[in-house]
């Protein structure tokens, strides 16, 4: 998601190139319908050899190819690709599958600036800094025909993502029962909770702990995720794909955050805020698993996340009446 500015740019500079991308397989949505790209290569990691992608990047004879992760599997796709110019980043020994090195810098920008650096390295101006999520007609009926289903239409919805990829990420299920109730309250707002693979059952504890009601959305793809979401008027996530997506479309979001740095992972544009737990001096160890119980996260009180979603609110009102002004000064 946060690598789709790079394609832009690259499209603006490179109009009639063919421009490929290789992802992997379940997150292959993010890209499917982007319209800067030609070719979308999936791979597997679980199945899939690092011999078989080689093979297939090879046959293409590509004239620069870009990593822009730049971890053993990616550098060594790149340094045998055949491609003349192979850009990448100089994380030890992957240096050497590069003749292009960008400088790191991971700990100083937004990933969206840290992937765009591959194109200023490359001499070719950045004018295009907004990550996209291209969401299809099948999926936005996908997504009307559940809402419409749901009573939802013309309420406020108010999307919820508990996931988070690592558990240390993810803020109580009982803080967002009880946020999803004082918003419900609050802005006579209708809840909706989303979920991915494995994640069913926790929203299904957040429903029924719940005092106002809420929906659940189905199982889905990923770009049907997108198009439920488009119809939020907000949502509040973990740090997760999901706050990527909702940001990207443009939704008012409210990023939830402990050991990421929101400096650096946060939801990306002006319509969007986080929320840490700013008293705890471990923020943003980047640990998978937490010694101390995670309390970046669970002494984080759903009182300050609740302050933040108005702070949120009433930015984007702000914002809209801005848009509607300008509009008429037109």
């Amino acid at each position: 998601m946060l690598s789709t500015p790079v394609i832009q740019n690259l499209h603006e500079h490179f109009p009639e190139a063919q421009i490929d991308f290789l992802v992997d397989e379940f997150a292959s949505d993010v890209v499917a319908g982007n319209p800067w790209i030609t070719e979308v290569i999936t791979f597997n990691r679980e199945s899939d050899s690092s011999t078989g992608t080689v093979l297939q990047v090879r046959k293409r004879h590509y004239d620069l190819v870009i990593d822009l992760f730049s971890n053993p599997r990616s550098a060594v796709i790149v340094g045998l690709s055949g491609a003349r110019i192979r850009v990448g980043y100089p994380f030890h020994w992957r240096k050497y599958a590069y003749n292009i090195l960008v400088p790191p810098r991971g700990g100083e920008v937004h990933n969206v600036d840290f992937n765009l650096d591959a194109v200023r390295r490359l001499e070719i101006p950045v004018h295009h800094f907004r990550p996209l999520f291209p969401l299809n007609k099948e999926a936005t009926q996908f997504a009307s025909e559940w809402i419409g289903a749901n009573n939802l239409d013309g309420k406020l919805i108010v999307g919820m993502n508990p996931s988070g990829g690592w558990y240390t990420k993810r803020w109580g299920l009982d803080h967002f029962a009880h946020l999803g109730d004082v918003i419900a309250e609050r802005y006579h707002a209708s809840i909706v909770l989303l979920w991915g693979p494995g994640e069913e059952e926790d929203v299904r504890s957040i429903q029924r702990k719940m005092k106002s009601s809420s929906r659940v959305i189905p199982r889905t793809s990923l770009i049907e995720l997108g198009a439920i979401i488009r119809r939020c008027a907000y949502v509040v996530s973990n740090d997760s794909g999901p706050m990527h997506i909702a940001a990207s479309l443009d939704v008012p979001t409210l990023g939830i955050f402990g050991p990421t740095n929101p400096y650096l992972q946060g939801p990306y544009g002006k319509n969007h805020r986080w929320i840490r737990n700013e008293g705890i001096e471990c923020l943003a160890c980047n640990l998978t698993s937490c010694p101390i119980g995670n309390i970046c996260m669970t002494q984080l009180e759903t009182s300050r996340v609740i302050d933040a979603f108005d702070g949120l609110v009433q930015e984007s009102k702000k914002q809209k009446q801005s848009d509607v002004n300008q509009s008429q000064d037109a």
